[in-house]
């Protein structure tokens, strides 16, 4: 069995430490929020696998090969000979300001299935299913197979997680809002950025809402750090004092960290230290997951900074 199993695109990316007009150097990766998750929680040691759509081309190959480094299982990821692979751009303009370049429209990962879903659970019985509001944005197609996917995973008993991950250059508020709400009846835990539950709700009190189809909705604010609330109540942590070079993927870290202790069966309090640690960690270098950390390195941010480890 799986431990867990994530759904959507992954794109080649290109990351220049300078605006992208000036031209030189530029460092060539792979993005995706989805494989960001199934990176950390395999780094984590756990079983973690991904099912997305890229081109039959050498940057889908580096896609494969890349997660396949990480340990990520990608026997369910389809290669597609009509279609190409995902590409983004990131730039820094300025410190921790990074400009983010989509070329994605038409491309391999927005011809997701219902049927690559269905055969995926079917396959790899996951215990837990993670999606992003980002992948119902693609497409049609791929909002049907989320949705689907949720559907499905319920039915057979693994616990879905949905991060609504709102992504305004692929989508309207309310255009997601429409997409999202229809997946809430089959989500167990909710990530949401606190200006994101609006997105997944109108109600006055947007967490009260959510709890009376999830068993968790876990909220992040920043630098102000993290809520997971449940219906026995509410935990908060701080967000760990790290100097911040790249703050783009963090909230996958936390995710990542999050759903470990979750297969850890660790108690609310240690889930939420493991999903803040993950993330501090994420935001002290470059790159979407570059810096994910391993089950052996969660203990390193409680040394000082500067501290030489010999």
């Amino acid at each position: 069995m799986t431990d867990l199993l994530t759904i959507g695109e992954t794109m080649v990316s290109l990351r220049t430490p300078r605006a992208m007009r000036l031209g030189g150097g530029a460092h060539l990766s792979i993005a995706g929020s989805e494989t960001n998750v199934a990176i950390g929680v395999a780094r984590l040691g756990h079983q973690a696998a991904w099912l997305g759509a890229v081109g039959n081309d050498e940057p889908g190959r580096l896609i494969q090969r890349t997660l396949r480094a990480e340990g990520v299982d990608t026997t369910q990821m389809r290669f597609d000979d009509d279609n190409f692979t995902g590409f983004i751009a990131f730039d820094q303009p300025s410190h921790d300001i990074t400009r983010v370049s989509y070329h994605r429209r038409g491309s391999a990962g927005s011809t997701l299935t219902d049927a690559d879903c269905t055969r995926a659970l079917e396959t790899t019985t996951p215990r837990l299913l993670h999606v992003t509001g980002i992948t119902p944005a693609l497409s049609p197609t791929t909002r049907a197979a989320t949705l689907t996917a949720v559907r499905a995973a319920r039915a057979a008993g693994v616990q879905v997680s949905l991060d609504v991950n709102y992504r305004a250059r692929l989508w309207s508020r309310a255009d997601a809002a429409t997409a999202l709400r229809e997946l809430l009846p089959h989500i167990h835990t909710v990530f949401a950025s606190d200006d994101e539950l609006d997105i997944l709700t109108d109600a006055e009190d947007p967490v009260a809402a959510l709890l009376t189809t999830a068993a968790e909705v876990v909220v992040t604010a920043g630098g102000k750090g993290a809520w997971s609330h449940t219906t026995s109540g509410t935990l908060h942590r701080p967000a760990l004092p790290v100097t911040v070079v790249d703050s783009i993927g963090a909230g996958d870290a936390f995710v990542s960290g999050y759903l470990s202790a979750t297969l850890d069966h660790l108690t609310p309090e240690a889930r939420l230290d493991r999903a803040t640690t993950s993330g501090a960690f994420c935001v002290t270098a470059l790159g979407d997951w570059e810096s994910l950390p391993t089950r052996q390195d969660l203990t390193l941010l409680t040394h000082a900074q500067g501290t030489a480890l010999r």
